[in-house]
């Protein structure tokens, strides 16, 4: 079976996701789905359906986050010592040598990557031509716009 890269944090925001869904949502959609048919004929009863076709995406939440997380190595990359290498989980600074302008990135799972808070996707171009490099590498990276060049300027293991 393949293992899928995740941080401790991503794996505890799955977690957490999944609690609320099985002891808030999951208990709300029965009790509407229970006032709803109080109210007579279920064929024209809109709130019926509704609360019926909620039920199924949260029930399909449900299994998406169990097999995620049934699929997950989980990395904590605080337990990892730092010795300045670009590794799944680090934080990395990089100076645009070009615009002279800094951008840090976390290296995280496919399913974390949110490009406007910082975290990219460990298959993505940018850190795909990362990893495995140190601080102070000047590094060529081929991306949509063309290459860019960057210098590692920290790794950090937070």
């Amino acid at each position: 079976m393949i293992k899928y890269p995740m941080t401790l944090r991503g794996s505890d925001l799955l977690h957490d996701e999944l609690k609320i869904l099985k002891t808030e949502k999951r208990p709300r959609i029965v009790k509407d789905i229970a006032t709803a048919r109080e109210h007579g004929d279920l064929k024209e009863n809109a709130e019926y359906h509704a609360a019926k076709e909620e039920q199924g995406f949260c029930e399909g939440r449900i299994q998406d986050i169990e097999g995620r997380l049934c699929n997950a190595q989980v990395i904590d990359v605080t337990a990892i010592p730092n010795h300045g290498k670009v590794i799944f989980g680090t934080t990395v600074t990089l100076l645009n040598l070009d615009t002279e302008v800094e951008v840090t990135y976390q290296i995280v799972g496919d399913d974390e990557a949110d490009f406007k808070t910082g975290r990219i996707s460990v298959n993505s171009p940018i850190a795909r031509g990362l990893i495995g490099k140190e601080v102070d590498s000047e590094i060529e990276i081929t991306i949509p716009g063309g290459v860019v060049e960057y210098e590692i300027v920290s790794v950090e293991h937070i």
